[in-house]
This record gives structure tokens, sequence and C-alpha cells, in this order.
């Protein structure tokens, strides 16, 4: 079964309650209550409550309090690492984006340049490295709307422009599939969802590049139940509405890639991508041209 945004989302809060087990059971090595245990980090008992049921995340300084009052500094190290590990998994986008849109694209950057294959499938949106910068700007804008954080998208439109230098890159193969879907919705103006369909088609002649597009009336095998994109072998990343999840188990790894086989083997390339491509502009010009009222 494809894994999707819950079932990811069930992994980080599994992570997250095994943390909270193994600092409940350091607390209850010193035999003390949870309220107690509170009063002695001057803590509303409220809050051990919820680190160790795993509702509550804890930070590094909350894990070196904690195990400063148990008396027993052998768990910290692997503590931490537990911490770390799962602040890597699941970052929210209101942390990742504090100093604003254009440092993601440039952290990108460095994943870009140590990837030589990529692998994504979007179902509603086009992907990043193929969007125009009219495309990108719309995508920019909702982030800081949705978001409510630094408007810094004209650097970042510039940003993410600067990466796309590398689909020109030798030893560099991308294969993107997109549903139709995604090339309907209305992300941006008419305009230049035009312009975005026109750069997609331009896109598939590339000979490092497979572009899929998977038609409306194609029978699916696996289920499209969001955007992924994979790394070499390394990591899958994939966004939620308040977060990125950063994949980086094996395990993982291997179902994401036998899920981006089955999109890409029920997906249309060359002139018959292309023609999908080009009825969604026919049809998106035709209805640019009615006249409102």
């Amino acid at each position: 079964m494809p894994a999707n945004n819950t079932s990811d989302a069930t992994n980080v809060h599994e992570a997250r309650t095994a943390l909270g087990m193994r600092l409940r059971e350091l607390r209850q090595s010193t035999g003390s209550s949870g309220r107690q245990f509170a009063e002695s980090l001057a803590w509303p008992p409220s809050k051990v409550s919820k680190i160790e049921n795993g509702r509550q995340t804890p930070t590094d300084v909350d894990i070196r309090a904690w195990v400063r009052v148990s008396g027993d500094d052998s768990e910290l190290e692997a503590l931490l690492a537990s911490l770390h590990t799962l602040e890597l998994q699941f970052a929210e986008w209101r942390h990742l984006m504090r100093a604003g849109l254009r440092p993601q694209q440039e952290q990108l950057f460095e994943w870009d340049q140590k990837t030589r294959l990529f692998r994504a499938f979007e179902a509603t949106v086009v992907p990043g490295l193929v969007q125009t910068a009219g495309y990108a700007r719309a995508r920019f804008d909702e982030a800081v709307r949705r978001l409510k954080i630094t408007n810094d998208a004209d650097e970042a439109v510039a940003a993410r422009m600067r990466r796309q230098e590398i689909l020109y890159r030798r030893g560099k193969q991308f294969h993107f599939v997109l549903t139709e879907a995604a090339l309907r919705f209305r992300l941006c103006p008419v305009d230049a969802m035009l312009g975005q369909l026109d750069r997609l088609a331009s896109v598939s002649h590339l000979p490092n590049v497979r572009l899929g597009i998977i038609a409306n009336q194609a029978e699916y095998t696996v289920s499209p139940w969001h955007g992924f994109w994979i790394y070499d072998d390394q990591r899958v990343l994939l966004e939620t509405f308040s977060a990125e999840l950063d994949l980086r188990q094996p395990q993982e790894i291997e179902l994401y890639g036998d899920a981006f086989a089955e999109l890409a083997a029920v997906a249309s390339y060359g002139h018959a991508a292309r023609q999908i491509i080009g009825r969604v502009m026919t049809d998106l010009a035709s209805e640019a041209e009615v006249p409102s009222g």
C-alpha cells in the first residue's frame, strides 16, 4: 500500500512517542512523580506529561535539563541523537522559513549539486526545477500569505531560477511525472499558466530530462496521494501544509521508489506528453478569450 501524508506523520508521531517513553523511564528511575519532576525543573506539570506522551517535542535544552535532574547522563547523547533525527525528519514550515523563502532555496541548491538522479512526482503543482518565474512567484506569494512569514518572494524566485541551471549540467538526470490535473489547476493567472505549459513542452526536449504526464483517463495502479522528490537513493522530500518531511530510512526510500516506478509506468512521454500539454493550453487559451459579463 502506498505511503501517504497520514502514514508519514504517524511515523513521526511514533518517533516522538518513543522518545517520550525513554524520558519517562528516566524520570521514573528517580522515584519522582510527574508533578515532582516538573517542580524540580520549574516547569508546569503539563509540560512533563506532554513530552512523555509524545504530544510535545522537547528541545535540546529540555533534554539536558531532564537528564541533569535525573542524575544520570549516560543516556544524554543517545537522547539528543533521537531528537535530532526527529527534527530532521519533520520540520515545520514556520521554522524552516523563519528567515524567509530564499534560504530554503539555497539549501535545496546544495542538494542539487550532490544529486545525480532526480525523480519527482507532482499531483497538483509543476515541479520547482521547471517552473517559470511567473508560476514560481504565485507559489511563493501563497507561502508568504498562508504561513505569515517574511516576504522575500523576489529573492526566492531569483534563487529558484538559478537552481534551474542544473538542468543543463552534464551528469545530471531528471525524471518528472505530473498528473494532467497539475496542468489544469489554476494556481496562477492564465497568462502565467500558459507560459508555464509552454516551458514544460520545451523542457521535455532536453536529452537528460524525462517528462511524463499521466492523462486524466489513465488507470492508476498506485494512488497519487501527494507529491514527492527522490534524490538519488539518499532521501525523499515531501510537503504537507504545515511541514516538510525528510525521509532517509532505506525502507522508506525503497517504498517511494516503487511508488514512483508505478506512477511513471502509466504516464505518457515525448510526443504523447506534449499532446496532452497542448490540449490543456488550447482549453486554457479558449477560456481566456471568452469575454466576461
